[in-house]
């Protein structure tokens, strides 16, 4: 697989977009792993993400402050072409060089936050509405190199918990899981 930002982002967004399309409206009130949101509102912070980290793709300044209410009408099909804006929007010619919008920092571990967000969140939602949720190694891989140099000012900005320890043996993606705060054994009450 390639390692271009959007080439990631199109495997992620592509299992993610399975499990919001999977998730029913009476599980929009269950717990997630993520103890500050239920599924309504971290599939709406989702929502938020992959908007404005498409004008951080363009180096234009994205809005965090105020998150809009996205889950009405026909939301899981708005997602997914939200998720292809996104896409394209790293796709195109020098989305990966230089600084992204007013965070300062280079493009290229901004793309990484967002694909970073849509593995992590596909999953986070996956094990709160009981859906099957495999990443890709290569997604993977890249997103444990980039994660672990970003963990610590994560941290300091409330992004990320605090480590989780697993077991000497967890696999790659579980190792990723406890570096952002998450629990890899999480499972709904």
């Amino acid at each position: 697989m390639s390692d271009k930002i959007s080439k990631l982002l199109e495997v992620a967004a592509d299992r993610t977009v399975t499990v919001i399309r999977g998730i029913t409206d009476d599980q929009l009130t269950a717990p997630t792993p993520c103890s500050e949101y239920d599924v309504h509102a971290l599939a709406d912070h989702l929502f938020q993400v992959v908007v404005n980290f498409q004008a951080l793709a363009a180096k234009r300044d994205a809005d965090f402050g105020v998150a809009p209410e996205h889950l009405e009408g026909e939301w899981r099909e708005r997602f997914a072409d939200e998720t292809v804006r996104l896409v394209a929007a790293w796709g195109a010619p020098g989305a990966e060089e230089g600084t992204s919008g007013a965070m300062g920092l280079p493009a290229r571990t901004v793309g990484a936050m967002v694909v970073g967000d849509l593995a992590v969140h596909g999953w986070d939602l996956a094990r709160a509405t009981g859906q099957p949720y495999e990443p890709d190694p290569a997604l993977v891989e890249m997103l444990g190199e980039e994660f672990a140099a970003l963990a610590p000012t994560a941290r300091e900005m409330g992004m990320f918990g605090e480590p989780v320890p697993v077991a000497e043996d967890a696999g790659p993606f579980e190792a990723l899981l406890a570096v952002t705060g998450r629990d890899p054994h999480w499972s709904r009450p």
